[in-house]
């Protein structure tokens, strides 16, 4: 998970004063990447909201097997911290794989020059066909960040809730032909900032955008130069997304409209509750496709009580984190595609 700007939100008076701090000196000595009150990644958009209509429908809602996800979890986090280059990471990519191996699966595989050398990257996407011109992207990261101090870090929330719900999603589009827009679930790596100083924030020669989301930007690219990118209608973000106490913020810096579209499909499943009653910008795994604007909605529930500020500590373990949540968020995700899918035509980023 990457940082955050704080636009509006109540706390405690406790994390009042922690991301003050945060925002002031972000004491890296367990993060990835920096808290900051200033965002060089996007400007959240100023633009009117189209109103968008959302006539009646009947049809059954779709579901999520939380228990299965929350297997898939808790077996990833078995392999241990999956930092790029390590064994762990390369178990943890042979495991994905390995679940979807009588799917359609590309391997975006690449080197990156980060500050601790070149290291190698695999994004893996799962493509499942659909009927309707279009592609919805789905995307998790897998990795955690890279050990240079913390070597405890097994990310069950971050990193291996998102993972884990991705494969869920596997078991329900394995062999079944969409009456919709093609899906492409996406396992980006390297996502999380390489290299720390010690005084807290990243190098003068590396700044934050430069030294994370490695593979998301790599794919971003690669697709705005084949044409693919002009292809994709919607990009689903899922990030930190198993907390037992679940709130997923509002991003200031996914779309507007493609927020509400969220909003609409958790209030018909009952669960509106356990989202939007916070508001934060979040400079995340979509921010390389929200800048070549595609209409993009980070589903996050930042407000983990296990990572505060300081996000990446060992506290960040299975026991914190809840099947129903991942059934909340991955049913919430469904949903929301199945109203783009039945959408006549969908507004402009």
């Amino acid at each position: 998970m990457i940082g955050f700007e704080l636009i509006k939100i109540v706390f405690l008076p406790t994390l009042l004063l922690s991301f003050a701090m945060a925002l002031a000196s972000c004491d890296r000595d367990n993060a990835a990447s920096p808290a900051r009150a200033q965002s060089s990644a996007a400007t959240p958009s100023d633009a009117t909201v189209p109103k968008i209509s959302f006539p009646p429908d009947s049809a059954p809602l779709p579901t999520v097997d939380g228990a299965r996800a929350m297997q898939y979890l808790k077996e990833i986090v078995a392999f241990g911290p999956r930092p790029l280059g390590s064994p762990s990471h390369k178990k943890v990519e042979d495991y994905i794989t390995a679940h979807l191996k009588s799917d359609t699966v590309e391997n975006d595989i690449f080197t990156a020059d980060t500050p601790e050398g070149k290291l190698p990257v695999h994004n893996i996407i799962a493509k499942f066909p659909g009927t309707k011109d279009g592609i919805i992207v789905i995307a998790s990261h897998y990795d955690t960040n890279y050990p240079l101090r913390n070597t405890s870090f097994v990310g069950a929330n971050d990193g291996g809730s998102s993972s884990a719900l991705l494969l869920e999603f596997a078991n329900q589009l394995h062999g079944k032909p969409r009456e919709g827009y093609s899906i492409w679930l996406v396992w980006d790596d390297a996502e999380e900032a390489i290299k720390p100083d010690g005084s807290g924030g990243l190098p003068q020669e590396m700044p934050f955008e430069k030294d994370s989301l490695y593979g998301i930007t790599h794919l971003a690219q690669k697709w705005e130069a084949d044409g693919t990118l002009r292809k994709i209608k919607a990009f689903l973000l899922a990030d930190m997304v198993g907390d037992a106490d679940l709130n997923i913020e509002r991003d200031t810096y996914s779309t507007p409209w493609l927020e509400d579209v969220v909003y609409e499909a958790a209030t018909r499943l009952g669960y509106q509750s356990h989202f939007f009653g916070r508001t934060l910008a979040v400079d995340d795994d979509h921010i390389p496709f929200v800048k070549r604007g595609v209409a993009s909605a980070d589903f996050i529930d930042f407000n983990y009580g296990y990572h505060d500020v300081f996000w990446h500590t060992t506290q960040d373990t299975v026991d914190k984190l809840s099947p129903k949540s991942l059934e909340i968020v991955g049913a919430t995700m469904l949903e929301t595609i199945r109203i783009l899918d039945k959408m006549d035509s969908l507004p402009p980023k």
